[in-house]
């Protein structure tokens, strides 16, 4: 950190603590980003916080039509992750003209590092309902739909912890030590996430070879709608994934001023928000309700496969107690009568 601190909009005053100067507030209260007094790493521009905060709220407003038109009540998901950047950029457009405020600077920061991962499941859990809905035997790799949307959830939500305990720790008026931990964490974090995301892809890879292969989805564009939010998913991760690689190249370089990558807003927008609203948009324009249609495209609910394993388990029982029989009794054909006695 320097220990003076100078511009045409501020002054600095020296301060007790030997690592940084407090500065006096220049115009919106700005202050320069070495200073302890900084909320911000730079000064967000107002009219792309107000540009951005517009696109995510028109997009957040079109997902929950979306939801609403094409039924699919697990959209909501999507509907955090879209919201959450709204939220973020409209903070944004507030802090941009209240520089000093704390409470904007840390919520729209950590909204904006955040919301990403609500995008990620809702494509996790697209995807395991395209596997449940066009996969002639519901699994891939013998993980069950069912399960692969939940397990990658899981791992998305465990993923989702460690980049906000990092991401809470990298505000601008914390010490250098305070922050490098924070970016340590969060680095991980991102890192944890990228990990997943390519197992994932893998999966999704081989579920699109071998349904193709079954040709479950039959002949022309209407039988092959599967196929387009497949693609949209593969556009989605690679946004995602671009937007992954940013934030590890910004913190590698560390926070020290020398790196510019956490100083300049430009960076931030350009390789964070534009890929995250061109995520949102093609999952809007390509949305997941034009493949998942009718109620076999959901996941049966917990009463029914738990339905569904008790008379499973009831036609072991009857195998097992014919078997049984045939061996006692000389016979291999249980009567229907007795079978269905079984079974129930």
């Amino acid at each position: 950190m320097a220990t003076t601190t100078s511009n045409s909009a501020s002054t600095a005053t020296v301060t007790s603590a030997p690592t940084c100067t407090s500065a006096v507030p220049g115009q919106y209260g700005y202050v320069p980003p070495d200073a302890c007094n900084a909320q911000w790493a730079y000064s967000p521009s107002f009219s792309a916080a107000v540009a951005f905060s517009v696109l995510f709220g028109i997009l957040t407003l079109a997902h929950i039509s979306l939801a609403i038109l094409f039924r699919k009540g697990f959209s909501w998901v999507m509907i955090m992750g879209v919201s959450w950047e709204f939220i973020s950029f409209t903070l944004r457009a507030l802090g941009a003209h209240n520089q000093q405020s704390q409470a904007y600077s840390f919520a729209s920061t950590i909204l904006f590092l955040l919301a990403p991962l609500w995008i990620n499941a809702y494509v996790y859990m697209t995807a395991g309902r395209l596997i449940w809905t066009y996969h002639p035997d519901k699994k891939v790799w013998g993980c069950k739909a069912i399960s692969l949307g939940k397990y990658f959830v899981w791992l998305d939500v465990f993923s989702f912890l460690v980049q906000a305990a990092g991401g809470s720790m990298l505000s601008p008026g914390n010490s250098a030590d305070t922050m490098k931990n924070g970016k340590n964490i969060y680095m991980t974090g991102v890192g944890v996430q990228q990990l997943f995301i390519l197992l994932f892809l893998a999966l999704i890879v081989r579920f699109q070879i071998e349904v193709q292969r079954f040709e479950a989805s039959g002949a022309g564009w209407l039988g092959k709608r599967w196929q387009w939010v497949t693609y949209a998913l593969y556009s989605v991760l690679i946004l995602i994934t671009v937007r992954i690689i940013f934030r590890l190249c910004e913190f590698a370089a560390g926070t020290e001023i020398s790196n510019p990558l956490p100083y300049h807003e430009g960076y931030a927008l350009g390789l964070d928000a534009v890929p995250m609203t061109l995520a949102i948009c093609i999952l809007a324009v390509i949305h997941p309700g034009l493949a998942l249609k009718g109620p076999e495209s959901e996941f049966p609910s917990r009463k029914e496969r738990k339905a569904e394993k008790q008379k499973i388990k009831a036609i072991k029982k009857a195998k097992k107690y014919e078997k049984k029989m045939a061996t006692k009794n000389g016979y291999t054909n249980m009567p229907d009568v007795e079978m269905n006695r079984i079974v129930g």
